[in-house]
Order: structure tokens, then C-alpha cells, then sequence
């Protein structure tokens, strides 16, 4: 069976039921939980923020809690997101000021660093910050709403991730995470071209059956 990890997004779940969609979602075979925090400035949408995260961390404390920040100011907020519960701390480069220091200050508090790199994004944003990085987080889509159609100029895009962590000698423990888009029409283009972790959103919580949903991304990259 592939290796590839999945992450349902949360934000594609029914929020008046979030615990018990989260627990329906692990219970179905998923590998971590996808928390998209966005704060109306950097991405115009609104989502959720600390209280939310440090509530999944107390729910379930073996859940790996991958947070993805969409927020103007990640360099203050990044730490606080580790010591709320979070697993791995996603931030874009262009809202840092000081993207090696927030990273080294992620991976410091105990949690995984990664960047987020949207679909105008240049590689080059990575290409000195690679020794700091646990993942690599390319985003399919525009960030800011869940349900977009898949960019596939993204495939290349992670080609180029792998070929970057190749040369620097961390293709064997970075990971590459795909979110946007994301089905299993598409998985297994992206774990063939590098994808080693895909977040998912209404081609799981959409589903009559996330069990049935989860498989069937995951069974799609063999």
C-alpha cells in the first residue's frame, strides 16, 4: 500500500459537529488533522485561531494537528500555535519578515516547520531556508476558500520541490504536502511527482463515507 499520508481539512467539515467529524475522520483511516487558520487580512476569509486547536489537542492527544497559518503576522503567532497543540506550523513567506528565525523557532517548541508556497510563489523563497525545513507545504489552489479546482501547473511545481530537496541531500525527510483540490482522480499524479502527505477537504467530508473516501485517495497512488 502507498505510504502517502492524508489530511482531511477541517474546514471542509461541519463545524457545529467538529469534534465528532474529527473523530469520524481519524476513526476512517486519516493521518493527521488539517487546521487552515486564516484571519481575514492575508487570505479574506475568517477561520479559527488558538482555542480551537488547543480544544482538538485535549480531545485528541494523539492526533497529529498539522496547522496551516494564513495570517499577515505568522512570526508572532507561529510558537503559540506549537504550545496550543499543533504537530507541524505551515506559514508563507511573504507575510514573515524573518522566515529563517520563525522556522528555527517552530522546530525549537517541539513542532515541525514548514512553508507555504502558493501558486505565484517562486521556489526561490525555499532555496536558502532548506536546513530548517520539515515540509513543504504547495498549495494547489489560491489559499483563503476551501472547494477550488486544482491548478495543474502544481504538479511541476512539486517536481521542482523534490528536485531542490534532492540536491540538498532532504528528500528523505521533508515532506511534501499538497493541498487544493486534492481527489483521487489527481493522487496519483501528485505522489508521482513528490507528494508524500495530501490534504483533502470536500473530497472527504463531502462524502457519505469518509472511510470509503479516504481509501480511495490513498488506494489511487499505488
Amino acid at each position: 500500500m502507498s505510504s502517502v499520508k492524508i489530511a482531511p481539512s477541517i474546514l471542509a467539515s461541519d463545524f457545529v459537529r467538529l469534534a465528532e467529524e474529527c473523530k469520524a475522520v481519524l476513526d476512517a483511516g486519516a493521518d493527521a488533522l488539517h487546521v487552515d487558520v486564516m484571519d481575514g487580512h492575508y487570505v479574506p476569509n475568517l477561520t479559527i485561531g488558538l482555542p480551537v486547536v488547543e480544544s482538538l489537542r485535549k480531545e485528541f492527544p494523539d492526533a497529529i494537528l498539522d496547522v496551516h497559518l494564513m495570517i499577515d503576522n505568522p512570526d508572532e503567532f507561529a510558537v503559540k500555535y506549537v504550545e496550543a497543540g499543533a504537530d507541524y506550523v505551515s506559514f508563507h513567506p511573504e507575510a514573515s519578515r524573518h522566515p529563517h528565525k520563525t522556522l528555527t523557532s517552530i522546530r525549537a517548541a517541539g513542532a515541525k516547520a514548514s512553508l507555504a508556497i502558493n501558486p505565484g510563489t517562486s521556489l526561490s523563497h525555499i532555496e536558502w531556508l532548506l536546513d530548517e525545513l520539515d515540509m513543504v507545504l504547495v498549495m494547489s489552489v489560491n489559499p483563503g476558500f476551501g472547494g477550488q479546482s486544482f491548478i495543474t501547473s502544481s504538479i511541476e511545481k512539486i517536481k521542482q520541490v523534490k528536485g531542490m530537496l534532492e540536491s540538498a541531500g532532504r528528500a528523505h525527510d521533508v515532506e511534501i504536502e499538497v493541498d487544493g483540490g486534492v481527489s483521487p482522480v489527481n493522487a496519483r499524479e501528485l505522489v508521482e511527482a513528490g507528494a508524500t502527505m495530501l490534504v483533502a477537504g470536500s473530497a472527504i467530508f463531502k462524502k457519505a463515507s469518509y472511510e470509503e473516501a479516504i481509501t480511495s485517495i490513498r488506494n489511487n497512488t499505488l
